[in-house]
């Protein structure tokens, strides 16, 4: 596993019978996931904490143990490479309870993004994920309007094939507390208004998935104004739940222009996920130079079985 950078002083904490090591004096350390607001408001990096004062953490048990929930995300960049992939294919990595988001019959959304998060709850951190947009839970017909937000980042439902991370915590809390196919590697993530490169190592230090792209045009948003939510659909003790993500965003951008994209697929296991949903082209690239986010524990949820 990884581990804090060399000559950082670290502590060791339990999490439902797994220890892990978090930066000594880091936000974990110091608030167990119980901040305080007006002192992490103080640090440079954050822009406001507004967003959060209106979200009370609740205590629940979980299979990590009682924690707070939700998990706080302060200062955060993301970026989503959005493609088009044969539903046959996509069907064959969704559980069959879960059915594809269809853009056109026949051709649903797959998507590869890229996570950098420097002031969290549970300290900095960083992931990718190739993931499958599916249709959402106990919902009726689909209409034009899921699709539309969807692709905005309004409103998504996903399926999520791998989830690798660069820290211990950030591994242990999201594959035994959430259920998601975690663990831990080398992962570089940097993204600003100018560039947004990427570099996920495999098991042997080669390369896993790498990307560069000029970053889209961004735009300015007040705290509060464009708010949008990704559920994601785990298995926990072979019990269907549901992982609410609220994205509070404050710069972002989009294009459709795939001329300055570069996504290099090497051996590893986001790269076999992606090569297996068998992704036709790019249609949009999302990058979100800053924002806030809050991810909510998994409450338990149930699924029709797939008819299509």
């Amino acid at each position: 596993m990884s581990s804090p950078p060399k000559g950082q002083d670290t502590v060791k904490v339990d999490l439902g019978g797994r220890e892990v090591t978090v930066p000594k004096g880091g936000l974990y350390d110091r608030y167990r996931m119980n901040p305080d607001l007006d002192a992490i408001a103080r640090d440079p990096r954050v822009s406001g904490v507004d967003f959060f004062r209106r979200l009370p953490k609740t205590k629940v048990d979980s299979p990590i143990g009682p924690t707070l929930t939700p998990n706080f995300y302060y200062t955060m960049s993301t970026a989503r490479l959005t493609m088009l992939a044969p539903s046959k294919a996509i069907r064959t990595r969704l559980p069959e309870e879960l059915s594809p988001l269809e853009i056109a019959p026949g051709l649903g959304i797959v998507s590869v993004m890229f996570f950098r998060y420097d002031v969290c709850d549970i300290d900095f951190y960083t992931e990718a994920t190739v993931g499958i947009a599916v249709k959402p839970a106990r919902h009726g017909k689909l209409g034009f309007f899921d699709l539309v937000t969807g692709l905005k980042n309004e409103r998504l439902d996903a399926y999520v094939l791998s989830l690798p991370v660069s820290s211990d915590i950030a591994q242990v809390r999201g594959h035994d507390g959430y259920g998601f196919p975690k663990w831990v590697t080398d992962l570089d993530v940097d993204i600003d208004d100018r560039r947004t490169t990427a570099r996920v190592a495999n098991g042997a230090g080669g390369v896993d998935l790498a990307f560069s792209a000029a970053t889209p045009t961004q735009r300015a948003y007040a705290s509060g104004e464009r708010v949008g939510s990704l559920t994601s659909y785990t298995k926990i003790n072979g019990d269907w739940h549901s992982t609410l993500n609220q994205t509070n965003v404050l710069n972002a951008g989009t294009t459709r222009s795939t001329r300055d994209v570069t996504l290099q697929l090497g051996e590893g296991r986001m790269s076999d996920d992606l090569r297996s949903l068998k992704p036709k082209r790019t249609i949009q690239f999302d990058v979100m130079t800053e924002g806030q986010a809050a991810l909510h524990m998994p409450v338990p949820t149930s699924l029709p079985p797939r008819n299509t």
